[in-house]
């Protein structure tokens, strides 16, 4: 199997294109959502067979056709961020196809505001040369410096300026996707139009399993950093700050960023003035007026539902904590190395949405059930949340939640992560809410997609079976598989 999947793919691609090294090959076999197991050496998936990586669409093609014809799953990658399990292997039969060489920008168009770049350009890239032009992308991940393009519209990102300037799935144009039996199809740029569905959504958010994104043409903005203005608050509770944030929103005002933070969760990230309370922040940008009028509209906000009590906050310390939020590879580095030294892990999330009136009772619910219910809470360091994605008509909330592994590591995940993650998504969908808001579905919320979309699933599932009737696009992600998650997942 090994030795024709090999040779097979040499017929396609150059040697210098294939990696079948085993320590990359290992870790390439799951994502950051297993990286205490990776790191422990016990991770209990297969590796793939082997890493391609094409330059082209054409070559996407010919692997896609070749895997299609020879029943080979295959996993898309493209920048290595995902928090899902979207990555992780659950197929003996697998190679992963990896963008990070498909890396041109196309075409900076700075009249009819849209850049085109190949899927592999990373996010970081492009914003510098958009930024040296005095544009912007309006998009910025914490994972800005490592994610690439064609990873954030198949995992439907979002950004930390979302309020302002939306979803990947408002900034995508066009683009140009490749479907396992070869078909390639492009989808024109233009502003808007009504000619059927919107087919962009296809693409958008598939997380590999139904197609591979080769191209993307996305809007770009004006960029105006001179008019920034940051604005921080200390709160007694997280009920005054969610009707602080929709006050805002529904009066028509859009700051790019728009966060509350819990006691717990502030502790984290602003230990130095928090003081034990919740904290707000807000960042208003664009042209003078714009900023003008927001700066009005939080401060009115602010002031509306100050019952409770409300401390202002140095602007420049939300400014320092802002510009600091990205992550840089060394810090990744720095945080795997924590984990193995010390057994404990930080950062685990899980991001759901909700309409205004729902999102405090989901949040309330959640952080009771887990404290009264979850067995292991005596090794919780942390177990918070913050809003920070904000809508019309609703809000996220990012539940984070830290622990000390007191566990073989293999079982990591199935002793803390699962059970938290299960409440949480419990919870959410009993309200109405969204179980996943920006990290996907990816295997390990699985699970739950027949519930997520209830009676919509059958729209969802005619998807797969239409454009990848073989299953050979990222097993397991999106579409559940009852026994592997019996298997890695457990009951």
């Amino acid at each position: 199997m090994f030795e024709q999947t090999i040779e097979g793919l040499k017929s396609i691609i150059s040697e210098k294109q294939i990696t079948t090294d085993k320590k990359e090959l290992y870790d390439a076999s799951a994502d950051r959502y297993k990286k205490y197991a990776k790191t422990k050496s016990v991770l209990d998936v297969p590796s793939p067979l082997a890493i391609v990586y094409p330059t082209t669409t054409e070559e996407v093609r010919s692997i896609l056709i070749f895997c299609n014809d020879n029943e080979i799953n295959v996993i898309p990658r493209s920048g290595k961020t995902a928090t899902e399990g979207g990555l992780e292997n659950w197929k003996q039969k697998t190679i992963v196809v990896d963008s990070s060489r498909m890396k041109n920008i196309i075409n900076i168009d700075t009249y009819n505001m849209e850049v085109t770049v190949q899927s592999g350009v990373k996010l970081q890239t492009l914003e510098d040369e958009l930024r040296n032009l005095g544009y912007t992308t309006g998009h910025s991940p914490q994972s800005k410096p490592v994610a690439q393009v064609g990873g954030l519209v198949a995992t439907r990102s979002i950004g930390q300026f979302s309020t302002l300037y939306g979803g990947i799935e408002d900034m995508v144009v066009g683009l140009e996707c490749v479907f396992p039996e070869g078909d390639i199809s492009k989808i024109k740029n233009v502003p808007r139009r009504a000619g059927g569905p919107d087919i962009r959504h296809i693409a958008i958010g598939n997380e590999g399993s139904l197609c591979y994104i080769t191209e993307v043409t996305l809007k770009i903005f004006k960029f105006y950093p001179e008019n920034n203005t940051f604005h921080g608050y200390l709160l007694e509770n997280m009920e005054s700050g969610i009707k602080m944030l929709r006050e805002v929103i529904v009066n028509g005002f859009n700051p790019s960023v728009a966060r509350l933070y819990s006691e717990e969760d502030a502790r984290k990230h602003f230990s130095h003035f928090y003081k034990g309370k919740c904290v707000l922040i807000f960042m208003a940008e664009g042209p003078a007026g714009i900023v003008k009028a927001t700066n009005e509209a939080i401060h009115r906000a602010v002031d509306k539902f100050s019952e409770t009590g409300v401390e202002k906050v140095d602007p420049s310390l939300i400014e320092s904590w802002f510009y600091n939020l990205n992550w840089e590879q060394s810090q990744i580095d720095e945080e795997i190395n924590d984990m193995m030294v010390n057994d404990k892990h930080d950062g685990f999330t899980t991001e759901i949405s909700a309409n205004w009136e729902n999102i405090i009772t989901i949040y309330n619910n959640v952080i009771e059930r887990i404290k009264n219910e979850f067995n292991k809470a005596d090794d919780l360091t942390m177990l918070g949340g913050h809003s920070s994605h904000s809508y019309l008509n609703g809000t996220n909330m990012y539940f984070v939640y830290n622990y000390t592994i007191n566990c073989a590591p293999e079982d990591e995940l199935i002793t803390y992560h699962h059970p938290i993650h299960a409440i949480i998504i419990e919870e959410t969908l009993k309200m109405g809410g969204s179980m996943c808001h920006h990290h996907g579905i990816g295997k390990y919320r699985s699970e739950w997609t027949k519930e997520e979309h209830g009676s919509a699933y059958y729209m969802l599932q005619k998807l797969k079976e239409a454009y990848d009737p073989n299953g050979i696009m990222n097993h397991g992600t999106i579409f559940p598989q009852e026994a592997e998650i019996k298997r890695y997942i457990g009951d």
